[in-house]
């Protein structure tokens, strides 16, 4: 883990948060023995966000195929 003192992390702080992406976590000390840990936020993705697929279907042949399937009884 690197570490940075106060004054170096709040000039360089672009590079540091940087640092805190690749590596997953930095510290940053004061003077006074204060520490302080720096982790980037892990994105949350929807569950329904999936890649889509290309089919090479025409809007009226889904359209189509909707339609069709909306007929069907299924009792």
């Amino acid at each position: 883990m690197k570490q940075y003192n106060f004054t170096e992390a709040r000039k360089n702080f672009a590079s540091v948060l940087e640092t805190a992406k690749q590596e997953g976590i930095i510290c940053i000390y004061k003077r006074n023995g204060e520490a302080y840990y720096l982790t980037p936020v892990k994105t949350k993705k929807s569950p329904l966000d999936v890649e889509g697929i290309d089919l090479r279907l025409s809007n009226s042949q889904i359209i189509s195929i909707l339609s069709e399937s909306r007929e069907r009884t299924y009792f």
